[in-house]
């Protein structure tokens, strides 16, 4: 089945003023659904073009050539992007509590100093890519990829991603990436970070 472009949750203007409507239109709508246009394209004909996004990216290397650069790129951005609709919700920001909080505090020292780890690991991200807290099968990390590089080629789950390309931000906040994401952290849905976690944990 090819992928498709999971509806938004939640009204585009539901992240405001954090993320404004214009970004969440253009987000979703257009950037995610090139990705998906563009993944279904590079992967009809082949034998992966029924496989579950998640077992795609894991498998690059077994894809034909001349297609993994593609699918790389595209299913990846697909993929990422249906998550972070989902760690997204009106109301959102805050504190995490219970076993996901004990996990950060006991990695990072504290939600303050997490917070400023992935923060930092956002603005040190040079050009296009993502901040994650990932699950790398030993415990909690901070990484960071380029483009649409998702942790899941890597072996690590995805527990929480910002997006630090511009077209995630520049129309609000254009070239401030700090101000971004200090703005995208009122925005988190912890209740989905912690769903993500107890499945891992």
């Amino acid at each position: 089945m090819a992928y498709a472009v999971p509806p938004l949750p939640y009204a585009y203007d539901a992240l405001e003023p954090h993320i404004d409507e214009a970004t969440m239109r253009l987000h979703h709508d257009k950037h995610h659904q090139a990705y998906v246009d563009n993944a279904n394209k590079a992967l009809e004909g082949t034998e992966w073009a029924d496989r579950d996004v998640v077992e795609v990216l894991r498998n690059l290397g077994s894809l034909p050539a001349d297609k993994q650069g593609p699918v790389r790129n595209n299913a990846g951005g697909h993929y990422n992007h249906s998550l972070f609709w989902g760690w997204m919700a009106p109301g959102g920001g805050g504190e995490p509590a219970g076993a996901l909080r004990q996990a950060l505090d006991s990695t990072f020292g504290s939600f303050a100093d997490f917070k400023a780890a992935l923060k930092a690991a956002g603005l040190g991200r040079f050009g296009s890519g993502w901040a994650w807290l990932v699950h790398d099968g030993s415990g909690l990390a901070i990484v960071s990829t380029a483009n649409q590089d998702s942790p899941v080629s890597d072996g690590k789950t995805p527990l929480l991603g910002v997006d630090v390309w511009e077209h995630a931000y520049y129309l609000k906040y254009q070239n401030r990436r700090p101000d971004y994401i200090d703005g995208w952290f009122n925005t988190i849905s912890w209740d989905a970070v912690a769903a993500g976690f107890d499945k891992v944990g």
